[in-house]
């Protein structure tokens, strides 16, 4: 969702979009700049309705519930009561809405449980958990210091920034601290101390107007081009310490000029305060969407209106720009995943600001969606495009949102919400041709008038896909097997757990020594013919020999059916998963008692 910023930054970059074409060698994007909207999908023309009562189209996954919003949220006054994006720790799910969060028990997904729902006016509340550090991002004008409902008259009770709750007991949130910021934050993104435990930092994605300087004299707020004014608010990520043992003294620690001197996106002259001689921006965007952390690897991706950055964040307080992408045929790059080995990275594109219909057989296909980018020593190359494919009505907002990573050994696979063109899964292991294998979709809230819904985000948490949406509660989706992705390769996802998840801070998924990893890795050699017929069978009956042994002699197999997969590998068609396949072989083998 956009403030009435963005929505100028997005109208105007559109603006550029349709005038000149994006310009790449790859084949595959003259090959998509022509591809439309489908109507051939059991997706369109589904029937509308509040609630679960629209018509429902799936193909790859089953609904295991729906819940639907707490009735302190639920309101027929749209915008203001949406829910937004989930965080998740152990069996609980904290889902943000507009006007508050919710805390869900899923121990049971079939039947979750509402732990408590607070009321309190945010605007986006996006949220993160860290321990029992609940973060809440706050931007509204209506928002309150005390979490009050009657508005702002006063504003210094105004509170723009990220509110900190204790949520050790989750029927009893705490708020402990509103950390205040100069233009709020949209959203946040948790970035560990590499080497202090003790230590969190969150870099504030803030996108609204420079607050009155009088609401919080101690930041000393204003305005204005940093040439002009060095401390100005604007062109910056503002970063708060978070001090674990003393979350109440959580604090502003500085911020991050990251947008001076990028290169300027061609095309749009005038636009900006661009430097013509240099073609380098003297002050770049006024600030980032959104900001995804990958700990494991330092490194943050920036979605920065006209931008999407790359940083290295060793010294979390003096991130470093590695690269920077710009595209006409991106609105407003919006979010980013990882690949789990950080060798590739999806940008989406928020086209519209995400309350107006995007997914039309009249709209442009390379608007609205994500791009795939490959990283190599710090720069990023980018690839193909992909849109979620069946045509949406336009009483449904559609475009690109929040999404995270399907832990399926051997590829890159994606869930993510579409909003009304509900949430779809897909594999972007080929950068350059990323291909829809799964989806789940409602028909509109409303047949006749646009009523804002749809999936906000769709994150795999242990097994299961939760999405959250804006007007209708929370979903609990699973995927089921098909022709794109087998049982094995959906069993070893559910093999790999996390204690705790935040789409906005990625972790680096591991796997258990198990058979369906390794069978995962055989399945996709099967499915892409990476070895002939005949060894792929003969590897299937070594595995389903060696699974009925035990101890020494399933060590022997397995040690075995390893080296005969070194020497495959010489010879196949996808040596890299063979040799992925073996190295999983041998962890079984070790794992072996």
């Amino acid at each position: 969702m956009r403030d009435r910023t963005h929505r100028a930054i997005a109208t105007l970059a559109l603006a550029g979009a349709v005038q000149l074409a994006f310009a790449s060698p790859a084949a595959v994007f003259a090959q998509q700049q022509d591809t439309i909207a489908t109507l051939n999908d059991r997706r369109v023309n589904l029937r509308a309705g509040t609630g679960n009562t629209a018509g429902i189209a799936a193909r790859g996954m089953r609904l295991v519930s729906y819940t639907p919003k707490p009735a302190q949220l639920d309101s027929a006054s749209g915008l203001a009561f949406i829910n937004s994006d989930l965080a998740f720790r152990g069996t609980t799910v904290y889902q943000g809405n507009f006007s508050g969060f919710s805390i869900w028990n899923v121990a049971n997904p079939a039947r979750p449980v509402e732990l408590s729902t607070v009321v309190c006016a945010t605007d986006q509340a996006d949220p993160s958990i860290y321990g029992n550090l609940l973060f809440i991002s706050a931007e509204s004008p209506r928002s309150r210091t005390d979490c009050g409902m009657q508005g702002v008259q006063d504003g210094k009770d105004r509170m723009r920034g990220v509110r900190i709750y204790d949520v050790s007991n989750p029927r009893a949130p705490r708020l402990i601290k509103n950390v205040q910021t100069c233009r709020g934050s949209h959203t946040h993104t948790i970035v560990p101390h590499p080497t202090d435990r003790g230590v969190i930092y969150l870099y504030v994605g803030g996108s609204s107007n420079v607050r009155d300087s009088a609401e919080v004299p101690e930041l000393a707020c204003s305005t204005g081009a940093v040439a002009e004014n060095p401390n100005t608010a604007e062109y910056r990520v503002d970063i708060i310490r978070v001090p674990l043992r003393n979350p109440e003294q959580a604090a502003v620690a500085g911020y991050a000029r990251i947008f001076q001197g990028l290169p300027r996106p061609a095309g749009r002259g005038g636009v900006s305060l661009g430097d013509t001689a240099t073609g380098r921006w003297a002050t770049g965007p006024s600030g980032c969407h959104d900001l995804t952390s990958y700990p494991a690897y330092h490194l943050v991706a920036g979605s920065c209106g006209s931008y999407g950055i790359l940083l290295d964040a060793r010294n979390p307080e003096k991130p470093v720009v590695l690269d920077a992408k710009s595209d006409l045929n991106f609105s407003l790059w919006h979010t980013a995943v990882f690949s789990n080995d950080a060798k590739r990275v999806v940008f989406t594109d928020e086209w519209g600001g995400g309350t107006a219909p995007r997914c039309r057989t009249t709209d442009p296909f390379r608007l609205g969606g994500n791009t795939v980018l490959t990283i190599d020593n710090g720069k990023m190359t980018q690839h193909g495009y992909f849109k979620m494919p069946a045509a949406q009505t336009n009483t449904e907002n559609c475009v690109s949102h929040n999404g995270g990573l399907v832990p399926v050994p051997g590829r890159d696979i994606m869930v993510q919400g579409w909003y009304q063109g509900g949430v779809n899964v897909f594999d972007f292991t080929d950068p350059a041709r990323p291909v829809e294998i799964a989806y789940f979709d409602r028909g509109p809230v409303n047949a006749d008038t646009l009523v804002v819904g749809g999936s906000w985000g769709a994150y795999y948490w242990n097994g299961y896909i939760y999405s959250s949406e804006l007007s209708r509660g929370l979903d609990i989706l699973e995927l089921v097997p098909s022709e794109q992705l087998s049982r094995n390769e959906i069993e070893a996802a559910r093999l790999a757990r996390m204690d705790e998840y935040n789409p906005q801070m990625q972790p680096r998924i591991t796997w258990p020594a198990a058979f369906p990893v390794v069978r995962s890795y055989l399945d996709q050699l099967v499915r892409n013919r990476g070895l002939p017929a005949a060894r792929t069978s003969a590897i299937a009956s070594a595995l389903t020999r060696a699974e009925r042994t035990r101890g020494t002699t399933r060590r022997t197999q397995l040690n075995v059916l390893a080296a005969q997969l070194d020497r495959d590998a010489r010879r196949a068609a996808d040596a890299a998963r063979v040799t992925a396949m073996a190295a999983a072989v041998r962890d079984l083998a070790r794992a072996t008692r």
